[in-house]
């Protein structure tokens, strides 16, 4: 049985059914589940003013958790980086406690990770990883749909994580990527490097300020929801013109959902992006990795050593016990 925080250091809970949901499979899974006291609190569009957020994230720091877990992302982290109490987090980090979310989240990630070089993990919310809604009854589900409404992906790399058992992930890559790796069946491609990354719009949004890590020969992942294609490329053009995207020794890409292509894009596409990125920038890039605004989500040590094989047409990300 792990010790799980639950805490709001970013956007207000708009679905309460999903954040009981969550709750109720944490602790039918075995947890013991605390739960902030402004975990639900909102104020305009967060979950609370800047000052109970705060409160909130040295709560959590303080817990002796297991695990902290962010019940959303949305907005709410960029704006309170000068007072959040990165040294508390670091010290926490160190006891043993797992900081664990996505999206917005990754503003507090980084900049940890720049502070203090301590490892969070990117992962679901408890909201969206684990309040999904209870499944249609057996007789109206559909053959080989399980009757689990969370993901089998998103559960075991979360059940890994809280028995110590995380060690590595692996995924399918696409044929055009072993292609742009010259087809080659077997390929160390990054060693000891560091693993960061996580939501696209965040990440060009800390470059050139504190907050931002200088991460070299680092593998760097990516996701996004919501972003055409277009404005995909152009936070990459940013990452790429401004240096940070040569310094790696890989480029992972995870999972951009949630836009709309229209005939004025006449062909242009999310593929397109890619290719173009890969004639602009003498790094590896894969795809498909099982990580971003999906329910199928891995989960991903930001700041660890970790090593990058390809192997036929599979990729791992190796980092051992930590």
């Amino acid at each position: 049985m792990s010790h799980i925080y639950i805490y709001s250091p970013a956007g207000a809970v708009q679905d309460r059914a999903a954040f009981r949901r969550g709750i109720q499979r944490l602790t039918k899974m075995g947890h013991q589940v605390e739960i902030d006291p402004n975990a639900l609190t909102r104020w305009q569009r967060f979950a609370g003013d800047d000052a109970t957020r705060i409160a909130a994230i040295r709560r959590a720091a303080a817990s002796s958790a297991d695990v902290a877990l962010i019940t959303r992302g949305g907005y709410g982290l960029t704006r309170i980086l000068p007072q959040i109490p990165w040294d508390e987090i670091a010290a926490a980090v160190h006891r043993g406690t797992r900081f664990v979310g996505f999206s917005d989240f990754t503003a507090l990630q980084l900049g940890l990770l720049a502070k203090a070089k301590a490892i969070t993990w990117a992962g679901p919310a408890l909201c969206e990883g684990f309040g999904a809604p209870k499944p249609l009854d057996a007789a109206k589900r559909k053959p080989g749909i399980s009757a689990d409404p969370i993901n089998p992906i998103t559960l075991a790399c979360f059940e890994d994580l809280v028995n110590g058992a995380a060690e590595g992930v692996g995924w399918r890559i696409s044929k055009s990527d072993l292609a742009a790796l010259e087809g080659a069946e077997s390929n160390v491609l990054a060693h000891r490097a560091t693993l960061w990354g996580g939501n696209l719009r965040l990440i060009t949004t800390l470059l050139g300020t504190p907050w931002f890590p200088k991460i070299r020969n680092g593998v760097l992942f990516l996701e996004d929801v919501g972003e055409h294609p277009y404005r995909i490329e152009r936070m990459l053009s940013q990452l790429l013109y401004a240096g940070v995207l040569a310094r790696q020794a890989a480029i992972v890409l995870g999972q951009f959902t949630r836009y709309t292509l229209s005939n004025h894009d006449r062909g242009y596409s999310l593929r397109k992006v890619v290719d173009r990125l890969r004639s602009q920038v003498n790094v590896p890039i894969l795809t498909g990795l099982p990580f971003g605004h999906t329910p199928a989500k891995v989960l991903l040590p930001v700041g660890a050593r970790i090593e990058l094989v390809v192997e036929k047409q599979e990729a791992f990300l190796f980092w051992g016990h930590l």
